[in-house]
């Protein structure tokens, strides 16, 4: 087995990332970047972690897997989740993701009043989002039931939280703020060959430590390299599409001329090739033995398409 290059894990990554912030002995980790995360806002003191599989009624049966699922002591409920590419229906995910914590605290019987614990459900996105209601200049972005006309919030309870980590572009020395770390440290984290002077504030302490891959069994190293391997192929895919897709496009807008156009050509040509390819990493994927539930997140693809590619 090719021995793995780097001296810390890929955050990025679907294994990193559940191994940080997804595993009790950790959960101070993910509690200080939710803390960083919500700035004052809100205050996580503990965490407790729950199931992250949910299926759906007994009409769709329906299932969704999170990266991360806890419960605040006050009973709020976290869905965090890294997403590493595009999805055309990313915001109605998001949405769907949200009913399941929703649905799940209504109590047995009919004696209930439909008060409800506050939900927050975190993206954390490897891409540039490109929302037309967000702030371009923005990394992070909260959103929540507002009126239309007065701007103010309606419903406090529900809330997305969409982080562009993608545009975070910081250097070493720019780093002023906790969250400023955490982006760094989830984007760049592979990348680092020892521990910075800017990152040696005690919290990091159990990052790195666990994190270093050399302290890895041979079984969590196997893991890790068919994590980093689905990772690298969705994101070689991505660049692959934008620049085939670039290049039909482009092409077909000299041939159809006004009727299509530069603008339209590219994007017809980018979809096509993003979802040709994704087929093809999902072939590779399922003959590595992955489960499922990572192929669709890592690809997008829905369980349908799995199922045909049998």
């Amino acid at each position: 087995m090719k021995q793995v290059e780097e001296r810390y894990i890929s955050l990025l990554t679907d294994f990193g990332f559940k191994r940080i912030f997804g595993t009790a002995i950790n959960k101070d980790l993910l509690i200080c970047f939710l803390n960083s995360l919500f700035n004052g806002r809100q205050v996580v003191k503990d965490v407790s972690y729950l199931n992250p599989e949910h299926v759906g009624d007994v009409y769709t049966d329906r299932k969704a897997i999170f990266d991360v699922y806890c419960e605040g002591e006050n009973g709020e409920k976290f869905i965090v989740e890294m997403q590493n590419a595009y999805q055309a229906y990313f915001k109605d995910r998001s949405l769907f993701y949200s009913t399941f914590p929703i649905r799940e605290q209504a109590p047995k019987g009919n004696d209930w009043n439909f008060k409800l614990n506050h939900i927050y459900t975190i993206a954390l996105l490897n891409f540039n989002m490109n929302e037309e209601a967000f702030d371009k200049e923005k990394i992070r972005h909260h959103v929540q039931l507002c009126d239309t006309a007065t701007h103010k919030i309606f419903y406090d309870k529900l809330e997305f939280i969409y982080v562009e980590i993608a545009k975070f572009d910081k250097s070493l020395e720019e780093l002023e703020t906790l969250y400023d770390k955490w982006l760094y440290a989830l984007k760049n984290l592979y990348k680092l060959t020892q521990r910075p002077k800017e990152l040696y504030d005690k919290v990091f302490d159990r990052l790195f430590e666990e994190a270093e891959i050399a302290k890895f069994s041979p079984k969590e190293v196997r893991e890790y390299e068919a994590s980093k391997m689905a990772y690298r192929d969705i994101k070689n895919s991505i660049d692959t599409a934008k620049q085939e897709g670039k290049e039909e496009g482009i092409a077909i807008g000299k041939e159809e001329g006004i009727a299509i156009g530069k603008e339209e050509g590219i994007a017809i040509g980018k979809e096509e090739g993003k979802n040709e390819r994704n087929l093809e990493i999902a072939k590779d994927m399922l003959t590595m033995n992955i489960d499922e539930a990572t192929v669709i997140k890592l690809t997008g693809l829905t369980l349908e398409q799995l199922q045909q590619l049998k």
